[in-house]
């Protein structure tokens, strides 16, 4: 939330940050939230007890005074029904700390380490009504070290979820993502062949052949 709102300051940022919404009264950003100068309401889900429709009837009700276009979750630990999902099917973001569609729900740092990879990160993407699934618009990947914690490995996933998000959000708010057969795709998306190696290749690169004259080679 506090690397939108700061990426949403500059001018030429395509989107502004018009609500902060939360289920939790005590939410720490909603205080940072108030610094920025940005509207906050907390509308507590506890009140409504079991009943989930009439809650997602509350969240609406503020989206629409607000005039609300983009959704943005973030830290928003509750499941929305099928059909509120629906009302906001292209227009609700969510990020998640893997590289989707691995280590899905709860723990995925956990998962990470206990599966030994090398290589995790974070995913930004459209909200479904499956958990942590949607089309990906972006992911930033880092490497797990051999003396990880879960702590260290969310701290450093962390590092490039504040990177990430703002640049999803453009992209949305901007027109460039959109969703062809269930795939984001990226209109400004340009080619890298830059690939990440963990660990690194400490092997030196092997040279070419040379033609030299008499079709000899060295």
């Amino acid at each position: 939330m506090a690397a939108l709102i700061a990426a949403a300051q500059d001018s030429g940022y395509p989107a502004e940050i018009a609500l902060v919404l939360s289920n939790r009264p005590q939410a720490p950003g909603l205080a940072l939230a108030r610094q920025r100068g940005v509207a906050c309401v907390v509308l507590d889900h506890r009140a409504y007890g079991p009943d989930r429709d009439a809650f997602e009837r509350g969240l609406q009700a503020i989206l629409d005074e607000h005039a609300v276009d983009l959704v943005c979750l973030a830290g928003f630990m509750r499941l929305f029904t099928a059909p509120f999902v629906q009302r906001w099917q292209g227009r609700m973001l969510n990020i998640h700390p893997s590289l989707l569609p691995s280590f899905r729900g709860l723990d995925p740092h956990g998962q990470a380490l206990r599966a030994g990879v090398k290589i995790t990160g974070a995913t930004v993407h459209f909200v479904v009504a499956e958990t942590d699934a949607g089309p990906i618009i972006a992911q930033g990947a880092v490497p797990v070290l051999e003396n990880d914690t879960e702590e260290t490995l969310e701290a450093r996933v962390l590092a490039i979820e504040h990177r990430l998000y703002p640049l999803a959000l453009r992209l949305v708010a901007e027109g460039s993502a959109r969703i062809v057969e269930g795939r984001c795709v990226i209109a400004t998306a340009g080619e890298t062949g830059d690939a990440l190696l963990v660990p690194p290749d400490q092997a030196p690169m092997p040279q070419p052949s040379r033609r030299v004259p008499g079709d000899l080679q060295t």
